[in-house]
């Protein structure tokens, strides 16, 4: 069978290969390979050599954004021919820590955890992958292609779902949610912001495209600068990775405000902060910052509620690019208009 490939760190090794059957050590269920997303990841896989090969191997099978069909899963498995599914990233150390063992494989301590398509475990692009049941995810048949929208949801999802638990530990119910950076993780933070009955701000530097109207179509607020937020927000999702960013919304949050970081920064810039007033401000308004990533089962699970809820109209927007199998490796190369790119693989 066909399938996406690359010697980690070497992008010229990006090529399309024909490998053997998926084998039945990953897992019962067997699954036609329809779509695949990329993200940042999967360029820092191609380019700069992020993550690892399999044991044994010098190149990895890539994408952990995944969607599929089944072909085959046995009787007792919750899935049946023709379902649409997706595939969990990780899998638990093999130890395994105290979280992974409470299959909270997203809070693993050890560091141990494999990743499909990122860290010691070939992806999902493929003609056909295997997964496990456990690691399966059915999605509701009217998402079709949105349902590759279902990993990047997970981690808003999971953004969202710790932000809930840490701001319940006060008799506060927040109001006003900050969004910054309007690319896919930013767009689908903002909608499950509404979906909560959140009124939502998204911070963007761009000022033209279809942000900002996919942002006002969510019946959310649109800006291009931090000076233009028309209200503290209670809750901030961080979705670029700007470190200044980071510093300025945490000084326009709003007393007892909890904010989340799910972007990852390039760590080649230099930002001068005054940190004893960051400090100050953050003990006497019992602030809260914390980082997240990727997502455990309950937060898949949240996310195809969230897509099977949200307009499907509007999440097609999302999707800017569909680039062919055969053509791949020109997905990892960002074009002006590009929101999510995603491939084919059934062409």
């Amino acid at each position: 069978m066909k399938a996406c490939t690359v010697k980690p760190g070497d992008v010229s090794s990006a090529r399309v290969e024909e490998i053997g059957p998926p084998p039945e050590s990953d897992g019962e269920v067997l699954v036609q390979g329809l779509y695949v997303g990329i993200c940042g990841t999967d360029v820092e896989v191609s380019v700069e050599g992020y993550g690892e090969a399999p044991a044994g191997h010098d190149r990895i099978v890539l994408f952990h954004e995944s969607l599929g069909r089944v072909l085959d899963a046995p009787a007792g498995s919750g899935f049946a021919a023709g379902d649409l599914i997706a595939g969990v990233v990780r899998r638990p150390d093999p130890v395994p820590c105290e979280p992974c063992g409470s299959d909270q494989w997203d809070f693993c301590r050890n560091g141990q955890f494999t990743e499909r398509g990122i860290k010691g475990h070939d992806g999902y692009g493929s003609e056909q992958w295997r997964v496990p049941a456990k690691f399966g995810i059915k999605l509701d048949a009217s998402l079709d292609k949105l349902g590759v929208l279902l990993e990047p949801t997970s981690v808003v999802a999971k953004a969202w779902d710790q932000v809930g638990k840490i701001a319940g530990r006060s008799a506060w119910t927040p109001k006003q949610a900050l969004v910054t950076g309007a690319g896919p993780i930013g767009l689908l933070a903002a909608l499950i912001g509404r979906q909560r009955g959140l009124d939502v701000t998204v911070l963007d530097r761009v000022t033209d495209g279809p942000k900002p109207d996919m942002v006002r179509e969510l019946g959310a607020t649109y800006v291009t600068s931090v000076d233009d937020l028309p209200h503290p927000p209670d809750v901030v999702i961080e979705a670029t990775g700007i470190g200044q960013l980071v510093f300025d919304v945490i000084g326009k949050a709003a007393p007892d405000a909890v904010v989340c970081l799910t972007g990852i920064s390039s760590g080649t810039r230099e930002v001068g902060v005054a940190t004893d007033e960051v400090n100050k401000s953050m003990v006497l308004s019992n602030e809260v910052v914390f980082g997240s990533v990727n997502a455990g089962l309950v937060n898949y699970a949240q996310a195809a509620d969230a897509l099977s809820a949200a307009d499907k109209g509007w999440l097609a927007k999302i999707i800017t690019r569909t680039v062919p199998m055969a053509d791949w490796p020109k997905a990892l190369e960002r074009q002006p208009d590009d929101i999510k790119v995603v491939v084919d693989l059934t062409a």
